[in-house]
């Protein structure tokens, strides 16, 4: 007979998208299933584990215990901090997840680890409608998933996961190339990918597709955005996000890289790929979104087609400029000295950029190890 596991309180993984810093979230399996892409350094010395849909739910009876509470002390004009009669109840974890729901707004809930949708579709569809239950005030639901798995779903358990709340799944697609996909074991092809992104879109579920400007390096460049764009105008996503690459140290992908087996690009040569990339996404109406402090050009922001050229004219901009501004804005912007491009015509903005450069023995030669440098330590 099966043992049954412990339950241990309120759970939380270790990430979630940008775009869910607001959500509560619910923990419904441990890290990852696949955990073999070489350009992701999250999970690696983690076993992936489904939690027990009981635990699930009770965690979700939990969370919802403090968020009435502290509901209702704001409506009295008290500060509400946990404390049930009897203190043993009392889940810190649980508490301040709770407190971080509330005050973004109770709009949104992001299911966790890397792809939940593993589990059974009943046991989805079980915990989707006990959180409907719990917080009728929410907007969204939303969750990670791999094209792999999404394949495997049948249409009508996905159409019912729809109907039971589940209305935005967040997919890695990184690249439409199956060699790069193949290279940084992905472990999915292109036709997968697009067949997945299709079947979200018929259930009637919203979809983010993440895209990965640099992740073929210099040899797979071309092929990388045009295989990707040619993907992503197949299924026409609500989102496509962008993701640049870095290399973490704990990345496999980071140990090839300083061993000479992965052949980076530069920042000026992504630019490049990323307008490439642009250029070839025709026919679709996907709001592009910039939103991760790791992108080099927070302006690649809009909805398709209409903003189409808002979003590449700094991209050209940029690749038209001499080495040495290229180089000011790259290393501006990513000590987050430099928002924008156009900040490079704001002297009080860019000059002490240029005189940073220079104290420091920057180069145009040597800028991107010094950018690699500079990522690792803030990754």
């Amino acid at each position: 007979m099966k043992k049954t596991q412990p339950y241990n309180g309120f759970e939380q993984g270790p990430i979630r998208p940008p775009s869910e810093s607001e959500s509560l979230l619910i923990r419904i399996t441990r890290n990852c299933p696949w955990n073999r892409c070489t350009f992701c350094p999250v999970y690696k010395d983690d076993n992936f584990s489904l939690r027990p849909v009981e635990h699930v739910l009770n965690d979700i009876d939990t969370v919802k215990s403090y968020v009435d509470a502290i509901v209702e002390a704001k409506r009295a004009g008290t500060r509400y901090y946990g404390d049930f009669h009897n203190e043993g109840l009392k889940d810190e974890v649980a508490l301040h997840a709770a407190y971080h729901f509330v005050a973004g707004g109770m709009r949104s809930i992001f299911l966790q680890d890397g792809n939940s949708l593993i589990i059974k579709p009943e046991d989805i569809i079980t915990i989707l409608r006990h959180l409907q239950l719990s917080f009728p005030m929410v907007e969204r639901i939303t969750s990670y998933a791999r094209s792999h798995t999404i394949a495997r779903i049948s249409d009508e358990n996905l159409e019912k996961m729809a109907q039971a709340g589940l209305n935005r799944i967040h997919i890695g697609m990184e690249s439409g190339s199956d060699r790069v996909l193949k290279m940084v074991r992905k472990g999915v092809d292109k036709a997968t990918q697009i067949r997945a992104g299709q079947k979200v879109k018929r259930a009637g579920i919203e979809l983010s597709e993440y895209f990965m400007p640099g992740l073929g390096g210099n040899a797979l460049s071309r092929e990388h955005a045009l295989e990707s764009a040619d993907a992503l105008n197949q299924i026409n996503p609500d989102f496509i996000r962008m993701r640049a690459l870095a290399l973490p140290v704990a990345a496999p992908l980071t140990t090839q890289f300083e061993a000479g087996e992965f052949d980076k690009m530069g920042e000026v040569a992504t630019a490049g790929e990323l307008l490439l990339f642009l250029e070839s996404l025709q026919g679709i109406t996907s709001k592009v979104r910039s939103d991760h402090v790791l992108n080099l050009f927070s302006e690649v922001n809009g909805t398709l087609p209409a903003d189409l050229q808002k979003m590449i004219d700094p991209l050209r901009r940029f690749l038209a400029l001499d080495a040495r501004e290229q180089m000011i804005f790259c290393i501006g912007r990513r000590t987050h000295r430099l928002s924008r491009l156009a900040d490079l015509n704001k002297p009080e903005l860019r000059d002490p950029v240029a005189q940073m450069c220079d104290e420091h023995g920057a180069t145009e030669d040597n800028m991107d190890q010094i950018i690699q440098s500079i990522m690792q330590r803030f990754i």
